[in-house]
């Protein structure tokens, strides 16, 4: 962005500083940079992002879009005074979406709103964000700040953003080959993801807590809940790559599994979901006992422990699972294809 003398003090009077906006874009050109991938057109201070996409080899490029939030999860920011992993969270949201139909994350977009303008927490925000893009391989090539006083607290602020991928339509994932007997893989959450901190907020009354101790989480209360979303996408890029046969995969978010599984399934095949076959980790138990929430309200609600559900054909599982683990994740075979119009079946 070039130098300028913009400045306006009725402006400023309204509560609105347009030269920390100009502060906090030198703040995050460094972070943008840090994601440039081959493609990106132009630069940051642009009215547009460019992204010229690579479509050597395919004979019908289709785009994938992805857009979402951080949700509440925002509030336990905010009491922790922790702004640097919500960006990954944002990123992640939208492009394990986009992985799911097999397309490669290009590029992402942001949108911040904050009641002011503080250029150091903004750069942290952006440093997520700009994590997040690294860890799924697409590009920040663009967003939005808006200093909106009188509209959100001071010390407060809401994150969404978008992201677009691109696939060839002959090798789109979709559930047109899922049959009986291919087995369901999870993939490892990170913890609760993005997801449900509505009602984690209810039972647990952060506010009060988010800094304890707990031996059973071998940390606070706080430092567990802000993990971040966990991304996939450089996991899934290798099995596509690898031409190993995905029948349909499910982003786990908000809805849990009874949500979000059915969405890959399609009409007469059901999931079979055997819960005995996830390691529970501590902090769904945590907020089952303080809840006294019922367990398929827990199904219903959190990821339970995977972030991520793929059907695969039974003869190719070992080499699924073999490539997964080399991309870093744990991998759990969860259950297995079925005849049936529900959806899914936890065998609760």
């Amino acid at each position: 962005m070039k130098a300028n003398n913009s400045q306006s003090a009725s402006y400023a009077a309204a509560g609105v500083d347009v030269t920390a906006g100009y502060e906090a874009v030198n703040r995050i050109k460094p972070l943008v940079a840090s994601t440039v991938i081959p493609g990106v057109l132009g630069g940051i201070g642009d009215f547009g992002g460019m992204f010229e996409p690579n479509l050597a080899g395919m004979t019908r490029p289709v785009l994938v879009s992805g857009t979402d939030g951080v949700g509440t999860k925002l509030k336990l920011a905010f009491l922790m005074d922790k702004h640097d992993t919500v960006g990954i969270d944002c990123v992640a949201m939208c492009v394990n979406d986009i992985i799911c139909s097999g397309a490669s994350p290009m590029f992402f977009l942001d949108y911040i709103a904050c009641g002011k303008n503080r250029p150091e927490k903004i750069a942290q925000i952006v440093s997520g964000i700009a994590e997040g893009c690294r860890q799924s391989e697409c590009a920040l090539i663009g967003g939005e700040t808006a200093e909106m006083p009188g509209f959100y607290p001071e010390d407060e602020y809401d994150l969404a953003g978008f992201s677009v991928g691109l696939v060839d339509y002959e090798r789109k994932i979709t559930s047109a080959a899922m049959q009986e007997g291919d087995i369901l893989l999870g993939l490892a959450s990170s913890g609760v993801h993005s997801n449900g901190y509505s009602l984690v907020r209810k039972v647990l009354d952060i506010s009060n807590t988010f800094d304890r101790y707990s031996a059973e989480l071998g940390c606070t209360l706080g430092e567990e809940l802000i993990k971040p979303t966990r991304i996939y996408v450089r996991s899934i890029k290798s099995l596509i790559e690898s031409r190993i046969p995905i029948h349909g995969i499910s982003h786990i978010t908000g809805g849990g599994l009874y949500e979000n599984v059915p969405r890959m399934m399609p009409q007469g095949l059901t999931a079979s979901i055997d819960p005995s076959a996830i390691p529970q980790k501590p902090i769904f138990s945590i907020l089952q006992k303080a809840g006294d929430i019922p367990l398929r309200d827990m199904y219903n609600t959190f990821n339970m422990g995977v972030g991520m559900i793929l059907a695969v054909p039974r003869d190719r599982v070992g080499d699924a699972i073999s490539l997964l683990v080399q991309n870093g994740e744990q991998v759990f075979a969860i259950g297995h294809v079925t005849k049936g119009d529900s959806g899914v079946e936890v065998l609760l």
